[in-house]
């Protein structure tokens, strides 16, 4: 049946109102004028999640593997992110960030990111414990890369710029209660009672994407663990003056406690990572007992536990000990103190896991009939929201256009 007969109030219905969901309105208008694009966001304004609770690093694209998902859309994301920035008079510096070695078992993975860096084809330059010293004053390694294409922004500006510039019908307030998928299109209906009817349906949930996928019908053969990242602020800021992170462990998808001065030239310290006991827990105290409940039936949640343990239990010390934490900053920056270290909202990392207990390490992008689902998005998904909305859109588009011809045979 047509669109006209059905009435469709929209061609592309997106779930989420976060940066990559925003990003994809805006890609969809940009690719084809004309499509009718509404966004569904639970909250009250934009990026109230992931996107607004980060610590606003555009990323180079380092640290992901050649020819991934993450390493061609954070590169390209990068260069255009300060474009589109600089477009839109959104606060953003290129400011470069320093990677350092402070143990001699860190030397080699460090020459490994050098590898990687420049099949990325991303300006790396080495440096021994003098030149770390020209950057960064304070900082004390045994050796260190300097990345040239990092920089920082505001990401939650970016968002809203983005819902502004789009040319979608956004709706705050709005939360994805059913989802009826049918022959002739979706049909959405959120917890107001408002019933939306599109062609078809884009997934940018983040922390809630597989239930979503669920409501939908699909199994996304995959849960979302919540994983909370706790920062302090830099009660002296004058002794960083950039970016500063330690070398990643390769197992993980976390890349350790960093300092990061943002655009309002404050300093970040973090973040750790701890399992969070909600989707939304930005705090211990934030419990939803269905959530928790849901993560503990999944079997990879238990994987993770007997194969990560150690290193869980490190991020869990530091969570609840500042002086362990402190302990862990002074590693690259001996003149930090206890007293230095000033708490600041977390953020929740919505982390992807299959049910063997692997972490998906890429970008997860998977489609069904008449939608498209972002099932794993977490950094540096800001850094490369550009990329993935054009990519979101440009499979939803290809799935409309397939239906058209369908429609036209005879």
């Amino acid at each position: 049946m047509t669109a006209s007969v059905r009435g469709f109030d929209c061609d592309v219905l997106v779930i989420g109102g976060g940066i990559v969901g925003l990003s994809t309105a805006y890609a969809l208008n940009s690719a084809a004028p004309g499509t009718r694009v509404t966004v569904l966001e639970k909250e009250a304004g934009p990026a109230r999640h992931q996107t607004g609770r980060n610590s606003g690093v555009i990323h180079s694209g380092i640290y992901y593997r050649p020819g991934s998902l993450k390493a061609r859309f954070a590169v390209r994301g990068a260069a255009e992110m300060v474009k589109f920035c600089a477009e839109h008079g959104i606060d953003h510096q290129v400011t470069g960030k320093l990677i350092v070695a402070t143990g001699r078992d860190e030397l080699p993975r460090l020459h490994a990111l050098v590898q990687r860096g420049r099949e990325n084809g991303i300006p790396v330059r080495e440096l021994g414990p003098a030149q770390i010293g020209e950057y960064e004053p304070e900082v004390r390694g045994l050796a260190a890369i300097h990345v040239g294409t990092t920089g920082i922004c505001d990401y939650r500006e970016v968002a809203a710029q983005l819902g502004r510039a789009a040319d979608a019908d956004v709706r705050y307030g709005e939360e994805a209660e059913a989802i009826d998928r049918r022959p002739w299109g979706v049909a959405v209906r959120t917890t107001s009672g408002t019933v939306v009817r599109a062609r078809a349906l884009v997934n940018c949930a983040g922390l809630h994407c597989d239930r979503v996928a669920r409501l939908a019908g699909d199994d996304p053969k995959m849960r979302i663990v919540p994983f909370r990242g706790e920062y302090y602020d830099l009660a002296r800021p004058g002794l960083v003056r950039g970016l500063v992170y330690p070398v990643p462990d390769p197992a993980f998808p976390f890349l350790g406690v960093h300092l990061t001065r943002g655009v309002d030239g404050g300093v970040h310290v973090g973040p750790n990572a701890v399992p969070a006991l909600a989707r939304e827990g930005y705090g211990w105290s934030v419990v939803n007992p269905a959530e928790l409940a849901a993560t503990l039936r999944w079997p990879g949640s238990w994987r993770i536990a007997r194969r990560h343990w150690r290193y869980g239990a490190g991020e869990l010390h530091r969570s609840l000990s500042k002086r362990a934490f402190t302990e862990a900053v002074r590693r690259l920056l001996p003149a930090v103190t206890e007293d230095d270290l000033r708490p600041t909202p977390a953020g929740v990392r919505a982390q992807a896991v299959l049910r063997d207990g692997t972490l998906v390490d890429d970008f997860l992008i998977r489609e069904a009939p008449r939608t498209v689902h972002v099932l794993n998005a977490p950094s540096p998904a800001a850094t490369a929201s550009l990329p993935i909305g054009r990519e979101v859109a440009r499979r939803v588009l290809a799935a409309l256009a397939g239906e058209i011809t369908a429609g036209a045979r005879p």
